[in-house]
């Protein structure tokens, strides 16, 4: 497919904006606390603007539409779960955190426990997460630049890689907080603006939401299958598989890559094998999400959104930013207003994507659905238009979340690794970007959501516990936390490899594979309240101090930063 004109112009300008204001923000930065944490002089409504717009991501853009789309109301948990996370968020982790005064996740984790081997491991995570997390935002840049002008994958990521570093190089923290603030008020527009006006169309339609039969498409339409896919067929269709009429009966019928799939006008169509094959069926919850198990599974979607949005280097990395423990509080609680209202728009484009491009259900390759979803409604302009707020939505999730990823990845590669002088941290950037762009390269391409899903229970596994532990535990020890983080961290990524290798596990593996948090959240906590326990004597001596000053209210005076200039300039 070839974007109109105007759908390019809008990629190309937010692209240039993008730098353009991110070379605003270089302007502004000089010394290694503005790359880290922008001299912790941003504001709470500029900051929650920032974060919000970090943590949309591809995921959030294009993915939970197409997840709802595909699955229905179970899929509503990813929304939920991502705000809610800041809840947690906000009661027990963002002012502790803040009056820490630590710079990075390693850095608290030194400061709290006092060991610097924790401090190397924790680096290991964070890198490890941010690159685990960086991998789908780029395939999902691939993937909107291949649908848009039918440009190899690679292209996408390489370009959004570039961009990012570029930014993050020049500016650091400072540069990228008025990028993402910027860029959040944009994703915002991008979305709700589509939305409200495709459901208006829709409302002048007779088509039924909910139906009990499968979806339909209203015109003759062609489906290139470019993966082996096995489709679940709920009453009797005849399609053409390359140009031969071919009936599926009720059933299961395998179709290989390569073979372009025919459907006629009003021709109902046939789902990828765990999607509902009904509408009725997709509009009940308690479907799950294609599992064998969907309880289990959507007990642990909830438990890895929830508590692994604590656990993200890139969102906590932000709430260095904030003045004092008073103003990271503040700055959550306007992120959770800010993203509750994002939230309900890809819900609303993901209803309306069952009904108007149902035969992406085919290959199952929904999270391009809000691209496509414009212009199978409006015709002419109008829809041109749409097509053109949307992608320039798209493209602008790409650049946020890859920048905040790049600059926590960077910043604990230039203070832990290198010696965080602001030279070092820029080729820190280039070495955070220049990985995952390789790896985008190498591996297939998931769902983003679910690829997603699988980084937040990274997240959730790791550092959750460290940092619920860390500041409201007092027998916490090094030993215990390195050990939680290795078992949670372990049995998280032992996961993501098993999906990457093979996704097609089956029964209880299959489940335990694609939503481990419920397994290694508890393994992560009891591993390492265990293991303290069992060390209590290698507590810091001056634990008390440590944990008054992360409690104590900040108009006694205890906060203290950490002293930056052992970094250099």
């Amino acid at each position: 497919m070839t974007a109109p004109p105007i759908t390019l112009a809008a990629i190309a300008l937010v692209a240039v904006l993008t730098v353009g204001v991110g070379a605003y923000g270089v302007r502004m930065a000089r010394t290694t606390s503005d790359f880290l944490v922008a001299s912790r002089s941003v504001g709470p409504r500029t900051n929650a603007a920032a974060i919000s717009g970090e943590y949309l991501s591809a995921a959030s853009f294009l993915g939970v539409a197409g997840l709802v789309a595909k699955y229905g109301a179970d899929a509503l948990w990813y929304p939920v779960g991502f705000t809610a996370g800041y809840l947690a968020l906000l009661l027990f982790v963002a002012a502790p955190l803040r009056r820490s005064g630590a710079y990075t996740i390693p850095d608290f984790a030194e400061f709290r426990l006092g060991s610097t081997r924790l401090r190397r491991l924790a680096t290991l995570v964070v890198v490890l997460i941010g690159w685990l997390y960086l991998v789908p935002q780029l395939q999902g840049a691939g993937l909107t630049l291949r649908i848009l002008t039918g440009a190899p994958s690679w292209v996408g990521a390489l370009a959004v890689g570039v961009v990012v570093v570029a930014n993050v190089a020049g500016g650091g923290m400072r540069s990228i907080t008025f990028v993402q603030a910027f860029q959040y008020w944009l994703k915002l527009t991008a979305i709700g603006v589509p939305a409200i006006v495709l459901l208006l169309h829709h409302g002048a339609d007779s088509r039924p939401v909910g139906a009990p039969v499968p979806p339909t498409v209203s015109a003759e339409t062609r489906v290139d299958v470019t993966t082996d896919v096995v489709l679940d067929v709920a009453r009797p269709v005849v399609v053409q598989l390359d140009g031969v009429p071919t009936r599926f009966d009720v059933g299961q019928h395998e179709v290989r890559a390569g073979t372009v799939l025919t459907l006629a006008a009003g021709s109902d169509v046939p789902v990828v094998d765990g999607v509902p094959t009904t509408d009725a069926a997709w509009l009940l919850p308690s479907g799950g999400l294609g599992g064998d198990h969907p309880l289990y599974e959507t007990y642990s979607l909830i438990l890895a959104t929830f508590l692994g949005t604590m656990g993200l280097p890139h969102v906590l990395v932000r709430f260095y930013t904030n003045a004092d423990g008073r103003a990271a509080r503040r700055t959550t609680l306007v992120v959770l207003a800010l993203l509750g209202v994002f939230y309900l728009f890809p819900t609303v484009l993901g209803v309306l994507s069952r009904l108007y491009v149902p035969q992406l259900l085919v290959t199952g390759t929904t999270d391009a659905a809000v691209l496509l979803l414009p212009g199978a409604l409006l015709s002419g302009i109008g829809g041109q238009l749409l097509a053109a707020l949307v992608a320039a939505g798209a493209v602008a999730a790409f650049l946020s979340t890859s920048s905040g990823l790049v600059v926590s990845v960077a910043g604990v590669l230039s203070t832990d690794v290198l010696r965080g002088r602001v030279r070092d941290f820029r080729v820190a950037a280039l070495l955070a970007g220049t990985v995952p762009v390789a790896l985008t390269l190498a591996l297939v391409r998931l769902d983003l959501s679910q690829t997603v899903g699988l980084a937040f229970a990274v997240a959730a596994s790791t550092f959750c516990p460290l940092l619920v532990l860390g500041i409201w535990w007092r027998e916490l020890t090094a030993a215990g936390a390195a050990a939680g983080l290795v078992v949670g961290g372990a049995l998280a990524v032992a996961a993501v490899v098993a999906s990457v290798v093979d996704g097609g596990a089956q029964g209880w593996l299959g489940s335990v594979v694609s939503q481990p948090a419920a397994l290694s959240v508890p393994a992560a906590f009891l591993v390492m309240i265990g293991v303290s326990l069992a060390t209590r004597g290698s507590a810091p001596p001056d634990v008390g101090r440590r944990l008054l000053r992360m409690h104590a209210p900040e108009r006694l005076g205890m906060g203290v930063d950490r002293d930056v200039e052992r970094w250099g300039e």
